[in-house]
């Protein structure tokens, strides 16, 4: 029995069933499989099961795990997100690296990567990182400063900003979870009159997702209901 592709199963179902419920088009939600602390057989067994979108939250294990891909499945095309918080020091082995950055929340960080992504290789696409949920222990730009932020990141060129993206307050209530997620979706539509090509929201993980589908999410960061709890390295 594969546990791995069994969850998988579960995951994107349940992943249809709330999109159509909204009346959503399913197709329109990426599932990114939170693969942090998690083996290179773990991830195997989801690539085995058609999964082919990871997320990493740090960075040097993440590297690793993409180069051992592309070595044994050259021909095997996956696409690799970070979405942990990143020191300046380590932005250029992301830059190098990853497909995705989603926890940008400061101009730094982002002329860093842009000036540290390889010409040969395709513009990193970027997520603002925005507390929405204003705790002092998070990371992220607040609501406020979003825009700011966005008319700076726009003047890289090889960066492609693609949305925006939040990890909330921890909540239990399916209301309160609504609530602060329709705060990121109102804020992306207030940006896109602006800025049409702005098309992602990344939030929801395993105990938020359908409230984060309702709201609008266009990716969910999903981890332990595919792999397990997690693995303290």
């Amino acid at each position: 029995m594969n546990i791995i592709q069994d969850n998988l199963i579960v995951i994107k179902k349940e992943i249809e069933k709330i999109a159509l419920k909204c009346e959503r088009d399913p197709n329109t939600i990426e599932l990114i499989a939170v693969s942090k602390t998690k083996s290179v057989q773990q991830i195997t067994e989801a690539i085995n099961a058609g999964q082919s979108v990871f997320g990493e939250n740090y960075v040097q294990e993440g590297v690793e795990k993409i180069q051992y891909f592309k070595q044994i499945m050259p021909n095997n095309a996956l696409t690799w997100h970070f979405i942990g918080p990143l020191q300046s020091n380590k932005s250029k082995l992301v830059a190098e690296h990853f497909d995705w950055m989603h926890t940008i929340d400061r101009f730094k960080i982002a002329q860093r990567l842009n000036d540290q992504r390889p010409t040969n290789m395709n513009k990193l696409n970027v997520l603002i990182q925005v507390n929405i949920s204003q705790e002092a222990s998070k990371s992220g730009v607040a609501p406020e400063e979003v825009a700011d932020l966005v008319q700076q990141i726009i003047t890289l060129p090889n960066l492609n900003l693609r949305g925006l993206m939040a990890i909330p307050e921890i909540e239990n209530d399916f209301d309160k979870q609504l609530d602060t997620f329709k705060q990121m979706q109102q804020l992306l539509q207030s940006l896109q009159a602006d800025y049409p090509f702005m098309d992602t929201l990344s939030m929801g993980m395993s105990g938020d997702m359908q409230a984060a589908i309702v709201a609008g999410s266009t990716m969910v960061r999903i981890g332990t209901a595919i792999f397990g709890a997690r693995q303290y390295l």
